[in-house]
């Protein structure tokens, strides 16, 4: 079975894209560092999206509150762990219909999505790269059980699928189980390399 990653989606407030175009992409955490947050605000949850002092917008976390997140995460890790491993990532979709939802709930704020020759920049940032089975953004609902280990290192994905994911009591996820994201850990800084395609979504406009 192939598990070859060809493209990605990323999609960021129309706002960051002047700084996307001069520094790549930043974590949340890069962008906060550069910002002169304390290093606590990673830890953090964002009820709501955030301007920081640069200028940069992140984004809330509505849909992972402490309560709902506490139930559905393992083996020890507190819902500040896990706001702190996300905050250390850059994201891509996989799927350009998880895209459009995540553009629905950004309602009327203007967006720009880059389409990624993914085959491309995982050559160069490969041994940075983790893909997770699930939306590690999401708490609602019947969510998912996650721990440190929902994020597969690219190279063992490719290698043995999902054995490298170890949560207690958990099955091993079948091989044909699909990533949902693709991350690089820190930051992309030369995505304008691998970018394809570059779609501005003005309000109401989805991929």
């Amino acid at each position: 079975m192939s598990r070859a990653i060809d493209t990605v989606y990323h999609m960021l407030d129309a706002g960051n894209w002047p700084s996307v175009q001069r520094s790549g992409l930043l974590s949340a955490a890069r962008l906060m560092h550069a910002a002169g947050e304390a290093p606590s605000a990673r830890r953090e949850y964002r009820p709501e999206q955030k301007r920081l002092a640069s200028g940069a917008l992140i984004r809330n976390q509505k849909p992972m509150p402490p309560t709902a997140l506490a139930r559905c995460l393992k083996d020890g890790l507190a819902p500040e762990d896990w706001y702190e491993l996300l905050n250390s990532k850059v994201f891509f979709w996989l799927d350009a219909e998880r895209l459009n939802r995540q553009r629905q709930a950004c309602k009327a704020a203007p967006q720009v999505v880059l389409v990624v020759d993914a085959a491309k920049m995982l050559a160069k940032h490969g041994r940075a790269a983790a893909v997770s089975p699930i939306n590690t953004g999401n708490a609602m609902r019947a969510a998912a059980p996650r721990n440190r280990t929902t994020f597969v290192p690219y190279a063992h994905w490719v290698e043995a699928g999902w054995k490298h994911e170890s949560i207690s009591r958990a099955a091993i996820r079948p091989s044909s189980h699909r990533p949902v994201e693709l991350t690089v850990d820190d930051a992309v800084p030369d995505i304008l390399e691998f970018v394809t395609r570059v779609m501005p979504l003005p309000a109401g406009k989805s991929l």
